[in-house]
């Protein structure tokens, strides 16, 4: 009888239990690394700080505690929280390392539940979060799977526009000189495949977010792989090419880098997902100006497309999840003073509007906040004769301490005239010293969390 009691016991404990699989998204340098590290920190202080009032399951007390716990897939590397921790607490402190491969860690968070069907089942339960972090630049492959080659040339072509196409001078220089018909010319198709990605590397140095295939900047385990030497040309869709050309074998590259590559990451990881949170740093590129600002907003469209949107049954969910709610974070809101923080959220709306319309069409839950993972600054006004004016104080990377006014932020898409006239002064800062046994400091990523897990933790 004990045994059964038991069992049954067990039985309950796991009904209760739930997973949720979050997608932390963005481009390079959005701050996805740091975003995780903070999540995961925040919630391993649950059961000793109240440092998230905005998470209604830690207000209300009802979470007991939250553990890192293994991963279920060993095939992929853990995420260096306690390395990024190291970091973070150095001194100087510095900002954890940016991502250069695929990482992943899991939370099991216990709590009280709030709803009288899991109440009548047990007195606590448990939920398992797990995320992913990955290189940004991998996401912008995303959107190959549903273009050719011919297809993709065409679109980086007409990319060359302003400022790509004299970045883009040497590798075009060779490229005019290529016959693609001739030959198969292995030796050829490296040397020009490697100025195309000195391209891209001077694109994402110039603070372009555009390049594409991501894994030419950031290969990982494929570097050297002929899998990565193909580059765009111009030829006719029509045309007829021999089947030992050098275009026969850009495009049988192009077709293994889809399927091997993109499409295999793509089923791996980004199909699983239920729930997102896409980073986006707005500041930068108002530093960098007009053709970076504009830039981002393409590749952020273009990366919203592949993923998959749409609410569906539990039994379809069980063997094709889909992400049913989604929050855009303008991220480094510690970089503005605090009365930019509404014109940040505007400028974020109008910035991911065409994404924001299409999963609104699909009935999708969405949201815009601006948030910083681990605060780098202290908000406060200094005066100026009769006048105070806001201001940000900190260190920055260089170990300088400054008090500084970055600017206003403008809410909504500013037009060229907005760098020539009046621009923004954005400055790193390092993270705030802090204590390793208190959680970090931060703003507003309990609402993050509430937003992305509360209705699971009730």
């Amino acid at each position: 009888m004990k045994k059964i009691t038991k069992e049954v016991n067990d039985f309950i404990h796991r009904s209760l239990d739930s997973h949720v699989r979050i997608a932390v998204t963005g481009l390079s340098r959005a701050g996805k690394t740091a975003y995780i590290t903070s999540m995961v920190n925040q919630l391993l202080h649950t059961s000793t700080h109240d440092s998230l009032p905005l998470l209604s399951a830690a207000r209300d007390k009802r979470i007991v505690g939250a553990k890192r716990v293994p991963q279920l897939n060993m095939m992929v590397p853990r995420f260096a929280y306690d390395e990024a921790m190291g970091q973070i607490h150095d001194s100087p402190a510095q900002w954890p390392e940016p991502t250069r491969d695929v990482s992943e860690i899991r939370l099991a968070i216990k709590y009280k539940p709030k709803k009288r069907t899991k109440k009548l089942l047990g007195s606590d339960s448990t939920l398992y979060v797990d995320i992913i972090d990955y290189p940004g630049e991998w996401l912008l492959d995303l959107p190959l799977l549903d273009m050719d080659f011919h297809t993709w040339s065409e679109s980086q072509f007409k990319a060359l526009e302003g400022e790509r196409s004299q970045l883009a001078k040497e590798w075009l220089t060779e490229l005019d000189k290529l016959d693609l018909n001739s030959s198969l010319d292995e030796k050829k198709l490296e040397q020009i495949s490697g100025l195309y990605t000195e391209y891209l590397h001077r694109c994402k140095d110039k603070g372009l977010h555009w390049v594409q295939p991501g894994r030419f900047v950031l290969p990982g385990d494929l570097a050297g792989a002929p899998v990565l030497q193909f580059f765009p040309c111009r030829f006719d869709s029509n045309d007829k090419f021999e089947k030992s050309s050098n275009i026969a074998m850009l495009k049988a590259r192009y077709q293994e880098y889809q399927q091997k590559v993109v499409k295999a990451f793509y089923k791996h990881h980004f199909s699983t997902f239920d729930r997102q949170i896409v980073l986006v740093d707005c500041l930068q590129p108002l530093n960098a100006g007009y053709d970076s600002f504009h830039d981002m907003r393409t590749a952020l469209e273009q990366i919203m497309h592949s993923f998959s949107y749409g609410r569906s049954s539990v039994l379809r969910r069980l063997f094709a999840p889909k992400i049913d709610k989604v929050l855009f974070a303008a991220t480094k809101a510690d970089h503005v003073t605090p009365e930019q923080h509404p014109n940040l959220v505007s400028l974020l709306q109008q910035m991911v509007h065409p994404a924001w319309q299409t999963a609104a069409f699909e009935n999708i839950e969405m949201s815009c906040i601006s948030m910083a993972s681990i605060q780098a600054t202290q908000a406060g006004f200094i005066s100026t004769g009769d006048n105070t004016v806001p201001a940000l104080q900190g260190e920055t990377l260089t170990g300088d301490a400054l008090t500084v006014f970055p600017g206003e932020v403008p809410s909504k898409l500013p037009s060229k005239e907005y760098w020539q006239n009046n621009g923004f002064e954005f400055t790193a800062f390092r993270p705030m010293p802090g204590s390793i046994d208190e959680p970090m400091k931060h703003i507003r990523v309990d609402k993050a969390l509430e937003y992305l897990i509360g209705d699971k933790l009730k």
